[in-house]
């Protein structure tokens, strides 16, 4: 099974080819994954491999390491764009992620104050209120919505609720009333032996569908770029990319493609 963890609480620098210089803040273990979706595209595999023994970090420990790292940046004047939540599974899953939010908005503003905060999270907790304040706080609520359609979706992202469902999360998103960024994967290929496939029309009428409800600030569309722990995936091309990119900007929707 392919599986590419990060083995620590801070990452990078990394080039992101959606947000700039990235510093990664990562909330899950090290040395495992801890993840409300499934998704057949990870790059950090499946579940089952899982959760590791390092444990979450603490809300202590991910504010000494980053303030650590900050510093270190600053005295080196070194270019820094955004400071990014990922990792290896979903960081709204962390129990004190409303405080590291908090923390990291004050770190940010003593070291970098120009720099973004972004938040990638697959849009599963969006019904608890610390989360949903949160999210609210930083420059970059980047939300997952890969489908528009239940059975597509749990397809594609193999919710561990299940009734988690394409209707209720398109509502819970719409509670942002536009501050936030809606970012969908395209992909097509085989799960089991069922098909994959949200390129089609059904699934891109759904999907602006869905934009229109929920009138965020940008879409975000892309395609696979690295190993995927499902090995009968394909990547959707950027021409066909571009294609789809031009039916949402027709119907109004700010879109870009990466």
């Amino acid at each position: 099974m392919v599986t590419v963890l990060f083995h620590s609480t801070i990452f990078g620098p990394i080039r992101s080819r959606r947000l700039g210089v990235s510093l990664g803040v990562n909330l899950s273990p090290n040395d495992g994954k801890v993840c409300s979706f499934d998704c057949v595209y990870c790059e950090a595999g499946y579940n089952s491999q899982g959760a590791g023994t390092t444990g979450l970090p603490s809300r202590e420990k991910v504010a000494k390491e980053l303030e650590e790292k900050l510093s270190e940046m600053k005295r080196a004047e070194e270019k820094l764009d955004v400071i990014t939540f990922s990792g290896n599974g979903e960081p709204t899953l962390h129990p004190e992620f409303a405080g590291i939010i908090d923390d990291t908005i004050a770190l940010r503003n003593r070291y970098f104050p120009n720099v973004k905060i972004s938040v990638l999270s697959n849009s599963t907790r969006l019904g608890e209120k610390s989360v949903a304040t949160a999210l609210c706080k930083v420059d970059n609520n980047i939300l997952k919505l890969d489908s528009a359609i239940d059975e597509t979706m749990r397809l594609i992202d193999q919710p561990a609720s299940l009734s988690f469902t394409c209707e209720k999360v398109i509502e819970q998103i719409s509670q942002f009333r536009g501050q936030c960024v809606v970012q969908t994967m395209f992909l097509r290929g085989t799960h089991g032996e069922k098909r994959i496939d949200n390129t089609v029309k059904e699934e891109i009428d759904a999907l602006i569908k869905a934009y229109k409800l929920i009138s965020p600030r940008q879409v975000m569309i892309y395609s696979i770029d690295r190993k995927t722990p499902e090995q009968q995936l394909e990547k959707v091309s950027h021409e066909e990319l571009e294609k789809i990119a031009g039916k949402i900007r027709d119907a109004g929707i700010t879109v870009t493609v990466s």
